[in-house]
């Protein structure tokens, strides 16, 4: 295990999983933007790369789990599912109900904490957004990725997409899982990284815990797709 400040955030979540806590834990963002390397990330957040890497070394330690390194190497029809299954499923459970949530606290409380006015807004348009990019993912792109494994495997002719390579749909879907991290950095700012006020009332409370608990949520779902979903698809397309 040789790691640096010049890999991408992306290569080493993708290779060591067990990462993934240490980038959590120090506010590095390892989905959308993943492709920068560990160094400038770690100016950004203003953490010491030394301290960074003595973190991920002291983690990595334990070798990952065969669990762990599945998503490298299984269909990608399987991974495809598992998002569906485990990260759609849990968005659309909780994104109407943190909308409702945010619009009650923003109607009891707006007028001394006037940004849960903007929490609420970046909330109900979230939701309105993932909703659309998550039938695109299930109805249009899933499907062909699983067309274009299965071609490469077995030698079979690609039928033609309308829209050319799998670069074009995939370029738009990082487009909405960059937006969708910048709401969560406005949301994460809006809230003070989540801390109710000190006379928050148990609904104020329940919409911060489950806010910050979609931010994990999302931002695992985001690294299994652009970090190892999208670019184990565009590979079995090159080969193809």
């Amino acid at each position: 295990m040789n790691l640096d400040g010049i890999q991408t955030i992306a290569e080493i979540a993708r290779q060591y999983p067990a990462a993934v806590p240490v980038f959590e834990a120090f506010g590095i963002d390892y989905c959308c933007g993943g492709n920068r390397p560990l160094e400038q990330a770690c100016a950004k957040q203003k953490v010491s790369l030394n301290l960074v890497l003595s973190h991920l070394s002291s983690a990595l330690v334990t070798r990952p789990s065969e669990d762990e390194r599945h998503w490298m190497v299984c269909p990608l029809a399987e991974l495809s599912a598992y998002i569906i299954e485990q990260h759609h499923a849990y968005a659309r459970r909780e994104l109407p109900r943190l909308t409702a949530l945010a619009a009650k606290v923003e109607t009891r409380h707006g007028h001394m904490y006037p940004e849960t006015h903007q929490i609420c807004e970046l909330v109900a348009a979230m939701s309105s957004e993932m909703v659309t990019h998550m039938l695109k993912e299930e109805q249009a792109l899933f499907p062909r990725l699983k067309m274009v494994e299965e071609a490469a495997q077995s030698g079979a002719a690609l039928p033609p997409a309308s829209y050319g390579t799998l670069v074009n749909p995939i370029r738009h879907m990082m487009s909405d899982h960059d937006d969708t991290g910048q709401a969560l950095k406005t949301l994460r700012m809006l809230t003070r990284d989540y801390q109710p006020p000190a006379d928050a009332c148990m609904s104020f409370q329940a919409l911060y815990h489950g806010l910050e608990a979609l931010e994990k949520d999302l931002h695992q779902h985001i690294h299994l797709e652009n970090n190892i979903l999208f670019p184990r698809a565009m590979d079995f397309e090159r080969v193809h």
